[in-house]
């Protein structure tokens, strides 16, 4: 059965998919569309991450899609306060299953409200994996609390086998510690980190915690603050 709803699934994506050039990034578009209508999501990303920090909590990142703008909010908001699902599926290699994400408060108590107050209510998280090898991760929300089904759950693990392979295709010729190739909204805040980090005479990694420090206290995204950073209308002044 598993097999043959593959089959099925692989069918609607060829008819959802274009063809660009070769390109597998309308496949990986198609393949959150199919996500999201096949699981009764309210929204899909996908993110490609490399190996975590020295601290642990920051694996450098690049969003590959979002279905829409809470998707694309909820993958920021991890960044900005280094926890959440996309992030625990990548530490442990397993899904994230959260069908009430405000009972989530205790685990991630920076996390959970900000993303309620995005409109989350549910949120399900699946590794993009080939053996131990991670390369990220795929994640849903919904707007309404409730489990995925057994077949939900199912589909849900053909479809991230399914991401990672046009995954593998995007990576080829690049290092999978190498994110730089991605359309990465990201890539100003590791910038902004080598900058605060000058400004502080500090670690990177204590420089991207000033940063979102100031994007946690000021009720900002990370990306907001790397970008006030880089345009030069923001400076973290050296402690005295």
């Amino acid at each position: 059965m598993t097999d043959e709803r593959r089959q099925q699934l692989e069918a609607q994506l060829v008819a959802d998919t274009t063809t660009d050039g070769g390109s597998p990034a309308p496949r990986i578009k198609a393949l959150c569309a199919l996500a999201t209508s096949e699981l009764a999501v309210s929204g899909t990303g996908a993110t490609v991450l490399s190996e975590f920090d020295d601290d642990g909590q920051s694996p450098r990142r690049g969003l590959i899609h979002a279905t829409n703008a809470i998707s694309s909010g909820l993958e920021d908001l991890q960044l900005t306060v280094g926890e959440g699902p996309c992030l625990d599926t990548f530490s442990t290699g397993g899904p994230v299953l959260i069908a009430e994400l405000q009972q989530a408060s205790e685990r991630w108590p920076a996390f959970t409200p900000a993303a309620l107050d995005l409109g989350a209510v549910a949120v399900f998280s699946f590794p993009l994996q080939i053996g131990v090898v991670r390369l990220g991760s795929l994640d849903l929300y919904r707007d309404t609390d409730g489990s995925l089904s057994d077949a939900q759950l199912s589909d849900a693990l053909i479809v991230a086998d399914l991401m990672t392979q046009a995954v593998i295709a995007e990576l080829e010729g690049h290092s999978t510690d190498d994110v730089s190739w991605l359309a990465n909204p990201h890539a100003q805040i590791h910038q902004a980190s080598g900058m605060v980090q000058v400004q502080l005479q500090t670690t990177t990694e204590a420089a991207l915690l000033h940063l979102r420090a100031h994007a946690y206290s000021h009720e900002l995204s990370i990306t907001e603050v790397a970008r006030r950073v880089v345009a030069r209308e923001l400076r973290f002044p050296a402690e005295t």
